[in-house]
């Protein structure tokens, strides 16, 4: 019997000690993945410890339950994260940021009255110099707010969009293309690459995933990008250059003996594929973390998140310039923008306006949403603006902003819609794709800037001024096209330009409207190195005199020289075959001659202008816009009398058509502007 007894106690001892050897040694492990940032994996390394620490250990299980908190803290388990918060608590073992960190998770939980309890802990515990107090009094006035912000309501109405979305996390959504039918975003879910998963979220790393329209406007179910730009790391939170040919977004190498920090890469887009993306050097500062790119809208400015030094706590926002040789120099935005808090996700509306994500402001709880527009662009009856030198912020209020993080902001043109993602309501934390609409009443143009008779310019630049002062210049999408918002009751001009070709204006008058409209500009620009068709000049049968159909035309041609006053050109008539060499000469000379009567008529100095008449001397040559119109024709076609002849009588009737016209083309740019008198006295 007695044996038996000590055989019990022997084994009870041994069980203990197995237990505290196990307990200590899951800390360790525990510290070593917390000390590499791999806070799933060190939560579940303390959590067992925690499990194993007796009750009367009483300093141990604080210990460990607030180590455990801030692992869930950080991967977004708000649930656990308060629990083992209030377990630290209960055991005495709080540090002096636990009071403010259990006020942030039970804002995301919705718990308002036990967070404002928490943050005033917090602010009668600690010294009123510290950075901190400014967070911790923005916060508890958060808490006072946040019931009635909900009550409230705004003009937003948000869905979740659950074709986008995994079991996992999906966020950071963009929409690129020329028509906004591109749609990436990044994802944990099972189908990003490599077969581990991250010691940080316990989920897959992320990948950079992407849908499409189809031709009758449907999404089409996502897919990763299938090149070298999604790798075993993590990517994500992309961005895009104004192009849409430079993606710059997030990747996050890890290693399995020391930290390894966010950085911002490129990939470059080479005809539908994206490349391998190169690290883009920010600064020196190689032990902070670079990420959340955006590029400002006229892409001169590459926006990012950074904890490197000189900021205002936490993660700022910070910005560089974007050059042809490279980036500048990185500067931080500062306040209002920055706080003690974290500023995160920046990205930008096509108007300009900046959004971006924080925990430093009045909010919901977790990151909220924040507009900072230029002060002269808000109205003073903004209910939530906060005012201040250079910037007004502005809270959208709820739904788009929530108790959980939202965050990722991407837009549809210039409409208030779009997308965005959100961890509202989801247990782990994880994140969804939401859309987005608020029906304000937007006023835009859209204007599109190609080659007369031909394709799309995207090199090509617009310079907008308009009577209130704007003062834009404006770059163009890979289809030629811009998109600006412009203000009722203000007059606008537009200076479509473009190496190598004529600069073309418009001008637009804006009135008031009651629903949103959109003003469409053309921009045909002439090119300057070849023979531009004037379409629809129009001459009696077998004459020159100009038909009054033409006026029109010409009325162009004279507002394009206007507008265009240094350029000195070739005026040409042409002919089919048909006739004598001599005759079709005469009569094309003749043609030319009085479309530059015209133009003198109509205040161009004739010292600009030359009319030739060349017949049939020229037949046509066929740009490839043309075999749209005329499959039957080839690109650099030339519609000689012999080839004409290999169609049929139609066919052969629509080439004479084509070589029956009247062209310019450019002979100088330099007209008047080495005349230091009169200004047009070079010949």
């Amino acid at each position: 019997m007695r044996k038996r007894v000590y055989l019990i106690i022997y084994i009870a001892v041994a069980v203990m000690l197995l237990t505290g050897c196990g307990a200590e040694q899951a800390m360790k492990k525990g510290d070593q993945f917390y000390a590499l940032g791999e806070y799933f994996d060190a939560a579940t390394q303390y959590r067992k410890a925690y499990s194993q620490t007796p009750a009367k250990e009483r300093t141990l299980r604080g210990q460990r339950a607030l180590k455990m908190a801030e692992c869930y803290r950080r991967i977004n388990y708000t649930q656990k994260a308060i629990a083992a918060y209030n377990n630290a608590i209960r055991y005495k073992q709080t540090d002096s940021l636990t009071h403010l960190h259990l006020a942030q998770q039970l804002m995301k939980n919705g718990n308002y009255k036990e967070a404002a309890k928490q943050f005033q802990t917090f602010i009668d515990s600690t010294s009123s110099q510290s950075p901190l107090i400014s967070l911790a009094k923005a916060g508890l006035r958060s808490a006072q707010k946040a019931p009635q912000w909900k009550k409230d309501g705004s003009d937003y109405t948000v869905k979740r969009e659950n074709f986008f979305n995994s079991r996992r996390a999906d966020y950071s959504p963009m929409l690129a293309g020329d028509e906004n039918n591109q749609l990436f975003f990044t994802s944990t879910r099972n189908q990003a690459k490599g077969d581990e998963y991250s010691g940080i979220t316990g989920t897959k790393n992320a990948d950079i995933f992407f849908s499409q329209k189809d031709d009758k406007g449907k999404w089409q179910k996502p897919e990763a990008i299938d090149t070298e730009l999604n790798t075993d790391f993590d990517e994500g939170a992309c961005s895009f250059s104004p192009d849409g040919r430079t993606m710059y977004l997030t990747q996050c190498k890890t290693d399995p003996s020391y930290p390894r920090y966010a950085t911002i890469v490129t990939s470059n887009r080479s005809d539908a594929a994206w490349s391998k993306a190169n690290e883009l050097k920010l600064s020196r500062d190689t032990l902070s973390a670079y990420a959340h790119p955006a590029v400002s809208p006229d892409g001169q400015w590459l926006y990012f998140t950074s904890d490197m030094p000189g900021g205002m706590g936490g993660y700022d926002i910070w910005r560089v310039r974007l050059t042809t040789s490279g980036v500048g120099g990185v500067e931080n935005i500062g306040a209002p923008v920055n706080t003690p808090g974290d500023e995160l996700f920046p990205t930008f509306r096509p108007n300009g306006d900046l959004y971006f994500s924080s925990n430093g402001h009045e909010g919901m709880g977790g990151l909220d949403i924040y507009i900072a527009r230029a002060i002269d662009n808000v109205s003073s009856e903004d209910s939530l603006a906060l005012r201040t030198t250079g910037y007004t912020l502005t809270h959208p209020g709820y739904p788009l902003n929530s108790q959980g993080d939202d965050f990722g902001m991407t837009f549809e043109g210039m409409k208030n819609q779009g997308f965005f993602s959100s961890n509202r309501g989801d247990g782990k934390g994880w994140d969804h794709i939401y859309s987005f609409y608020n029906p304000e009443i937007i006023q835009t143009v859209k204007g599109w800037v190609y080659e007369k008779d031909g394709y799309e310019l995207p090199s090509a630049q617009v310079y907008m001024v308009g009577n209130d002062g704007t003062n834009l210049k404006l770059s163009v999408k890979g289809d030629g096209s811009f998109t600006q918002e412009i203000k009722a009751g203000v007059d606008y001009v537009f200076l479509g330009t473009c190496k190598g070709f004529l600069n073309h204006q418009e001008q637009l008058r804006v009135e008031p409207v009651k629903a949103s409209e959109e003003y469409v500009l053309q921009f045909p620009l002439a090119n300057i190195m070849a023979p531009v068709l004037i379409d629809n000049i129009f001459y009696d049968f077998d004459k020159a005199t100009l038909r009054p159909e033409s006026t029109e035309a010409l009325d162009q041609l004279v507002k394009l020289l206007e507008e265009n006053p240094n350029v000195t050109i070739e005026l040409s008539a042409h002919t089919d075959f048909r006739g004598s060499a001599e005759y079709n000469k005469r009569l094309s000379q003749r043609r030319a001659e009085s479309v530059i009567r015209y133009l003198i008529e109509h205040g161009i100095a004739s010292d600009r202008l030359t009319p030739v008449g060349y017949g049939k001397e020229k037949p046509k040559t066929i740009k490839r816009k043309l075999t749209e119109k005329y499959p039957f024709l080839k690109e650099n076609d030339v519609l000689t009398e012999e080839y004409i002849k290999t169609f049929g009588e139609e066919e052969q009737e629509e080439c004479n058509q084509l070589n029956r016209r009247t062209e310019f083309r450019v002979l100088r740019t330099t007209y008047g502007l080495f005349d230091k008198s009169k200004g047009n006295s070079e010949k």
